[in-house]
């Protein structure tokens, strides 16, 4: 069984928790709350910030030629194409790029970063790998599924579902998955660490969904 179906098999469960998630199964069908949504767009960007980080460090750590080039070209294009789509959603409710960047992120969200960005600097390729993976394969499988909900009529999220069911988005994760498989190849040896890193991601894509229904907050404030 390649690498990556064993981590999707390992992590099944947290996929259809996801999957049932009120905040995925709301926008879905149009009726989630708009400062839910908002939330997800003001963490989602913070967290895309560290992401495209840790694509620009896992490229810095691979030593293929291709594999730099693809990972560097993910970083970008998560700069350039993905931040923008979160840029046009908050101007849609009046918020501009400046109210994005000084968003301070929630508890999750600062978990879930800093967890990619420590195994970016101190893990090896496998494991950075295996943790950027549920990201990319997560939201492909998750807009996936709200299609499947989705009524007829357009309603006004139905950007975020056709976003993470493009074509262009499709290929990106067909090439995270290669990436996966092709690193558990290579390193059967470290396929526990693989899965531990894998399962930590996709458990923090869950806790992303519940964040942003609940609108965490830290609950106290700082002097000032």
């Amino acid at each position: 069984m390649a690498t990556s179906d064993r981590l999707l098999d390992a992590g099944a469960d947290i996929w259809d928790a996801q999957k049932r998630h009120p905040f995925v199964t709301e926008l879905a069908d149009g009726t989630l709350d708009e400062d839910a949504f908002l939330t997800w767009v003001r963490q989602d960007y913070r967290y895309l910030l560290d992401y495209a980080r840790v694509f620009a460090l896992a490229g810095a750590t691979a030593r293929d030629e291709e594999t730099m080039t693809r990972l560097f070209d993910i970083a970008h294009t998560t700069l350039a194409e993905e931040l923008d789509l979160h840029r046009a959603f908050a101007a849609e409710y009046g918020l501009s790029r400046g109210a994005l960047e000084s968003v301070d992120k929630a508890p999750t969200c600062v978990a879930y970063t800093n967890f990619l960005l420590r195994t970016a600097y101190e893990g090896t390729l496998p494991e950075i790998a295996a943790a950027i993976y549920p990201c990319g394969q997560g939201y492909l499988d998750i807009a996936d599924h709200m299609a499947d909900l989705a009524p007829a009529a357009d309603h006004r999220y139905t950007p975020f579902i056709e976003k993470y069911t493009s074509d262009e988005f499709r290929e990106v994760v067909d090439w995270l998955r290669t990436f996966v498989d092709r690193c558990g190849d290579r390193h059967p040896d470290q396929y526990p660490a693989m899965e531990a890193a894998f399962l930590t991601s996709a458990r923090l894509e869950y806790r992303f969904w519940e964040m942003a229904y609940r609108q965490e907050e830290w609950g106290i404030a700082a002097r000032e």
